[in-house]
């Protein structure tokens, strides 16, 4: 450890937890605890209820979330293939060129998602890509929004991953081809399973550009919490928080094991 004194260790545990609590476990908790409630007008919930939850079985919130899940896998795919072909393609580059590449990759980043939204619409609002109010506008915009971080993830990879591997395997006389698949990327499956849950968590909770371009038959359930809070049923919006939460916990969990197992082989 960084710190091997056992008194400055408890006080780092404790530091640790006096931040931790009311900064990331705390705002959980009260939507946890909001979600099975149906009155909060003290210091804490009252009128504990299933009621919330046994409304997402019967509502819109499956369908809610079925969407969410279509959208995010597909923009998760998407991204990790754009991303990674990207970062494979700028080893050819020279520096410039490649830092040019990364810019780029990261300019949907530098600005607000919502003007991302916008860029699409007005984009694809007209032939010949007529995309304004499909499904295939939203998960682009997902796919913008995210790839950077698949991108950056493999490119780290990259760096750290040794060049012998490739060049003894081209020495034996594997064509190129043979080599990116049977060598280099099942090097890289940790580091691409792992983008794959960043592309996947992030998905999962994208709304400002999502609000600008949902069509009405394909509503992810972050704009359905939106909904449901902004119409003041707050503690429906938070059941269908902690369900947008426990399933993507539930995937990244998944992802996890994938990751392990890769790292292992």
């Amino acid at each position: 450890m960084l710190v091997s004194s056992k008194p400055a260790r408890r006080v780092l545990h404790v530091l640790f937890l006096a931040l931790f609590l009311p900064l990331f476990a705390l705002p959980l908790l009260v939507i946890v605890a909001a979600s099975f409630a149906t009155n909060w007008s003290g210091a804490l919930p009252s009128g504990a209820t299933l009621a919330h939850y046994r409304d997402l079985a019967r509502g819109d919130a499956l369908t809610a979330l079925l969407t969410s899940l279509g959208t995010a896998l597909a923009a998760s795919l998407a991204a990790l293939a754009a991303g990674t072909w990207a970062a494979l393609a700028a080893q050819r580059l020279g520096r410039r060129a490649r830092r040019v590449l990364d810019g780029l990759f990261l300019l949907p980043l530098a600005v607000p998602s919502v003007v991302v939204g916008l860029a699409l619409l007005v984009a694809f609002s007209r032939p010949p890509l007529l995309l304004n109010g499909t499904p295939q506008i939203v998960i682009l915009a997902h796919t913008v929004l995210v790839t950077a971080f698949a991108h950056q993830s493999v490119t780290a990879a990259l760096a750290r991953l040794d060049p012998a591997y490739e060049q003894s395997a081209a020495g034996l006389g594997a064509r190129p081809a043979y080599v990116l698949w049977r060598v280099t990327l099942p090097l890289l499956l940790p580091s691409l399973t792992a983008a794959a849950g960043l592309c996947f968590a992030l998905s999962m909770g994208e709304l400002s550009a999502t609000m600008m371009l949902y069509p009405p038959d394909w509503l992810p359930l972050p704009v359905q919490i939106f909904a449901a809070t902004d119409r003041g049923a707050l503690f429906s919006g938070a059941a269908l928080a902690v369900a947008l939460m426990a399933t993507t916990l539930l995937v990244l969990l998944a992802v996890s094991r994938l990751r392990t197992r890769a790292g292992y082989r």
